[in-house]
């Protein structure tokens, strides 16, 4: 049976325990991002930018951390983002993951990468859960997994469209970290696997090569006339993106630079989200992820213009040390952060986070 180690007195500590409670190559996979992790590194000296301004003698007695997110009510801004594969990091994997999610109440973001279906994650979750979708080159098998999400109680769509290429971290492969064999995507099992196309010569493995199936706009388009649910878009950091997506009918987006895992030299999420918020309006929802460690960091990410925040990172370190109770155990951490820093900052709810809240921190 899993149990919250001694030393957990903050939900970043389990960043730190991580590194005991997983094997080197699969720790180096999870934290690092592609090259040489400068992405995954900016993200994190985004938050480190900002300070949060204390205000006095506001009266919080009525405070509350409560959001209106899609549809859903929460208690909190805090979702578990979608990582793949969880099962590197604990054997109940996902399983464990939405059990944490219901027993707090959060709002989970299942991957189209999971070690387990989303129809048993469904099972296991709360009623909050959206499915992340990673679109298909057969549109027939993007139609399956849309019907099982819709079958299955998800109540949003949240496509990727940052994540054609990846390159692998430095780390990782210093670290010889290679996929196990039993970390596979549940959900894609019963589609076959599109033909291997042979390139021609002069052909670049990139763009002929890896780009082949990589979204367009066509396919866009094509998504949210097919999808039975609401279409968020996961992977948006420039501004012209951003206004073009709203205009197409997505319901929301989310600021991300995929963790730092698609483009080494991509700017912070965080660094992007001002602009996005101010080419969208004040009213069109945003999300952002990336680098969240703390309730202060989601703390300033709303109040730059993020309606909620994703925790990618710091739920598999949690998964890692302590199963679904470490999970649940990190988001609690989270939100009593987060409403510390609130309190701190006179902000009786999430309404009242502005940009006038934060001040530069050198």
């Amino acid at each position: 049976m899993n149990s919250i180690p001694p030393g957990v007195w903050n939900a970043i500590d389990y960043e730190r325990l991580a590194v005991q409670s997983m094997d080197a190559g699969r720790y180096a996979y999870v934290a690092g991002g592609c090259g040489w992790d400068r992405a995954v590194a900016a993200n994190r000296a985004a938050f480190a930018r900002w300070a949060v301004l204390p205000r006095l003698l506001r009266d919080m007695r009525s405070g509350h951390s409560r959001i209106t997110l899609g549809g859903l009510d929460l208690p909190h801004p805090l979702l578990l983002a979608p990582v793949a594969h969880q099962r590197l990091a604990h054997a109940d994997a996902e399983i464990a993951t939405a059990r944490a999610a219901a027993a707090t109440g959060s709002c989970l973001v299942a991957s189209t990468l999971s070690s387990c279906t989303l129809e048993e994650i469904a099972a296991a979750s709360g009623p909050a859960r959206w499915f992340q979708l990673y679109l298909q080159p057969e549109r027939a098998h993007t139609l399956d997994l849309l019907a099982r999400a819709q079958a299955a109680g998800y109540a949003a769509i949240v496509v990727t469209l940052d994540a054609s290429i990846q390159l692998a971290s430095r780390a990782a492969l210093a670290a010889g970290f290679v996929l196990p064999a039993d970390c596979v995507a549940a959900n894609l099992r019963g589609y076959p696997p599109s033909a291997p196309v042979a390139l021609q010569d002069g052909s670049s493995r990139i763009f002929q090569g890896a780009m082949r199936h990589a979204p367009t706009w066509d396919d866009l388009h094509w998504l949210l006339q097919a999808s039975p649910l609401p279409v968020w878009v996961k992977g948006v950091l420039h501004p012209d993106d951003a206004r073009q997506l709203q205009a197409a009918g997505c319901a929301g987006l989310i600021v991300s630079n995929h963790g730092g895992r698609s483009l080494d030299d991509a700017p912070a999420s965080l660094t992007q989200l001002p602009a996005i918020r101010a080419a969208v309006g004040a009213d069109y929802p945003l999300l952002l992820d990336g680098g969240v460690r703390s309730g202060q960091d989601a703390f300033k990410a709303l109040a730059l213009g993020a309606n909620a925040v994703l925790v990618g990172r710091l739920q598999i370190y949690a998964l890692a040390v302590a199963g679904a109770l470490g999970v649940a155990h990190m988001l609690q951490l989270l939100v009593e952060e987060l409403q510390a820093a609130m309190a701190q900052a006179g902000c009786a709810t999430l309404a009242d986070t502005t940009p006038n809240c934060l001040t530069p921190s050198c």
